[in-house]
């Protein structure tokens, strides 16, 4: 019998075991994944600097400090651009090193990794059974896009984009940036370009499904289209769902949670996820630890309260500015205020990268 059982060892789940264990280093936690690690995740890659100082908070400090970190951010469309320096830099670490190195972190604290599929979930009154073989007190669910533990628990994912990435050979245009290129059709639709600082970049494409299924070559196509080059010499191409948040996100009581993709914690706007998943993760970790040291089978109710106050607000405006952006005009309005004010432009990297708000200069300019 584990007081907690992790599924999934990505960034929220790890993030899990460690909010736990920073809490309480005497508890049994079990991380359970269906690959080994390190491995390859289809993903945009960039890290914003509130998840480091999110795992500084648990003791995990200079994970990253061998990468080299990007100042520029540029948004493009059509002829509207912006292109500035961020306030403070992110990452682009590819996930197979991000990842193992959160998993290693996470096992440095005390958790134990097995490579395991899970199927299935059962809760009784004092346990939850997986597979009929696993005990746990309690459990999360960190599974990603296509959470067992979620379909289990009967949850149903909102609004879903889909995107093919990939990495190749940085263009000297696009170098020292993340480079973001809007398209056409309902939004989120972009292409991207990463700069991981090594001479490669993540590039990709994406856009909200609805209606008719893109194909791989229609995501290549609309790549290339926006990001003319970006393509050249790429590989390790790879599609991917992303469950968006929508208006609101409460967690159901008891002592099964979800966390990161498996919560459908995406961010509307601009496909980011790396930050809610450290975020819940560590959050639910916390809420475990403080559930079995009061004797209550319900940690639920707590995470509830914890994420409420740190998203709940952050989640309506992403949800409204994403729905403000499916006009031409406002979307455009947007980019051009960012082009010419810095407090501006800072105000979307927050509201897109992290746990930002919709501030009154930047409503004042999407809605004149």
């Amino acid at each position: 019998m584990w007081d907690l059982v992790i599924v999934g060892a990505g960034p929220a789940g790890a993030a899990a075991a460690l909010g736990a264990l920073g809490a309480d280093p005497s508890l049994s936690v079990l991380l359970v994944d269906r690959h080994d690690f390190p491995r390859d995740k289809a993903c945009g890659d960039g890290i914003a600097p509130h998840v480091l100082d999110l795992l500084a908070g648990v003791g995990v400090k200079g994970i990253l400090d061998d990468w080299t970190p990007v100042r520029r951010f540029v948004l493009n469309r059509g002829t509207a651009g912006v292109d500035r320096e961020m306030e403070r830099p992110t990452w682009v670490v590819p996930r197979m090193v991000f990842d193992q190195r959160l998993v290693e972190a996470a096992q440095a604290a005390g958790a134990h990794l097995v490579r395991r599929r899970v199927r299935s979930l059962a809760i009784q009154p004092q346990s939850v059974t997986i597979d009929g073989d696993l005990h746990g007190r309690f459990v999360v669910g960190a599974d990603g896009a296509h959470s067992v533990v979620r379909q289990e628990l009967g949850t149903k994912p909102g609004p879903v984009a889909l995107a093919i990435r990939g990495y190749a050979p940085t263009p000297p245009a696009r170098a020292a940036s993340q480079v973001i290129a809007y398209g056409p059709g309902r939004q989120p639709s972009y292409a991207w370009s990463f700069d991981r600082g090594d001479g490669w970049s993540n590039v990709g494409y994406g856009e909200l499904l609805a209606g008719t299924r893109p194909t791989r070559a229609d995501l290549l196509k609309n790549l290339e289209t926006l990001l003319p080059g970006a393509t050249d010499g790429g590989e390790s191409w790879w599609g991917h769902h992303l469950p968006l948040a929508g208006w609101s996100w409460r967690p159901r009581s008891g002592p099964v949670l979800l966390a990161g993709d498996a919560a459908g914690l995406i961010n509307p706007m601009t496909g980011e996820g790396i930050y809610y998943a450290v975020a819940t993760g560590l959050l639910a970790g916390r809420s475990i630890a403080d559930a079995l040291r009061a004797g209550n089978s319900d940690a639920g109710t707590p995470y509830r309260r914890r994420t409420s106050r740190l998203l709940s607000r952050h989640l309506r405006h992403t949800a409204l500015v994403a729905q403000l952006s499916r006009s031409d005009r406002i979307l455009d309005a947007g980019i051009r205020a960012a082009n010419a004010d810095q407090g501006i432009f800072d105000d979307l990297v927050e509201l897109g990268l992290a746990d930002g708000h919709l501030t009154r200069r930047l409503l004042r300019k999407l809605l004149p």
